[in-house]
């Protein structure tokens, strides 16, 4: 096949060294390093798509978006298929970070989605109806696992309350890769892709509360939940919902709601004491009543919320120690 009036051959012997290595060095983090073999390798093949394929994936890495776009664009010029190339994966997502929508929508296109309006359409690909997912927040240092809601293919609405490690919050928008890492699976069979964030791509104004609870039962619990998510907000019990997972388990196949009931779960690494199911469970006894809550709240409001739950029931709940924390 013959592009752009070049024949499409193998790539040399210094390409493949130069490509290699690139790629050596950006698993060290050396990424200014890598740059310069990735571009010597465009460089000695120009005409390759793999070439600038690289060089925009260095250029993701490392957040530089208009890099990233550019290089992409070069890559899909270069393509000798219609449909399904990663190529166009990785410009949606640098066409979103840099909200270039017409560039998004045609990239998603040229994948083989189906996007609502067409390439032509302008603003945001909205409707695409991706449903929900999970995030791996801050994948390179204290990683949590949070449920979202997919806006695109790159973006994920957060639904659930973070952790405050995490540097999150509920409501914020994130930008994601496109390889899943993970699954997690629920006890009716669904099963749920695990993204990994890339970068936030538009903060929350809401923040995060810690607040210690005394709900005598689950439903106790629950009533804070219904009654936060009625507000337009949200609030998690971390007690129950936080797991601690190492890297391997995180990046698995996992039932979302392993560690509630009667059972073990082989996977938590949660100790007594601490938050996730196994840390709150006590010999012969399965509920705690000292819960642990991310609330997601403007301060005008989440007093009131706390009163009014314990207010609707005072005799089995009760709240101390508000903190905020994100």
């Amino acid at each position: 096949m013959r592009i752009f009036g070049k024949g499409r051959h193998r790539p040399s012997a210094s390409w493949r060294q130069a490509t290699d290595r690139a790629f050596t060095l950006i698993g060290d983090g050396r990424y200014e390093d890598a740059g310069a073999l990735l571009t010597r390798a465009a460089d000695l093949e120009p005409w390759l798509s793999e070439s600038w394929f690289n060089l925009a994936l260095l250029h993701k890495f490392r957040h530089d978006w208009e890099q990233a776009r550019a290089a992409g664009l070069r890559a899909v010029a270069l393509l000798d298929r219609d449909t399904g190339a990663p190529d166009w994966w990785n410009v949606g997502i640098a066409a979103t970070a840099l909200q270039d929508w017409p560039l998004a929508r045609r990239a998603w296109q040229a994948y083989g989605l189906r996007v609502p309006g067409g390439a032509a359409a302008g603003g945001q690909p909205t409707g695409m109806e991706l449903g929900s997912a999970a995030v791996r927040l801050s994948p390179e240092g204290e990683a949590e696992v949070v449920w979202g809601r997919r806006l695109d293919p790159a973006r994920i609405e957060v639904l659930s309350v973070p952790l405050p490690s995490s540097g999150r919050r509920w409501g914020e928008v994130v930008l994601h890769d496109g390889v899943p890492h993970g699954e997690r699976t629920t006890s009716i069979g669904h099963s749920y892709p695990v993204f990994d964030e890339i970068e936030l791509w538009a903060p929350s104004p809401v923040p995060t509360w810690v607040v210690l609870l005394e709900a005598d039962t689950e439903d106790d619990r629950d009533a804070l939940e219904r009654l936060a998510a009625d507000a337009g907000f949200a609030a998690e019990d971390w007690s129950s919902s936080v797991r601690l997972l190492c890297r391997m388990c995180s990046e698995s196949r996992m039932p979302s709601d392993e560690g509630d009931g009667d059972h073990l779960d082989p996977h938590d690494h949660s100790e007594p004491g601490h938050p996730g199911p196994l840390g709150h469970r006590t010999d012969g006894q399965l509920w705690v009543p000292e819960r642990e809550c991310g609330i997601a709240a403007p301060a005008s409001l989440v007093r009131g919320l706390l009163d009014g739950w314990v207010a609707d029931s005072p005799d089995s709940r009760d709240w101390r120690d508000l903190e905020e924390v994100c």
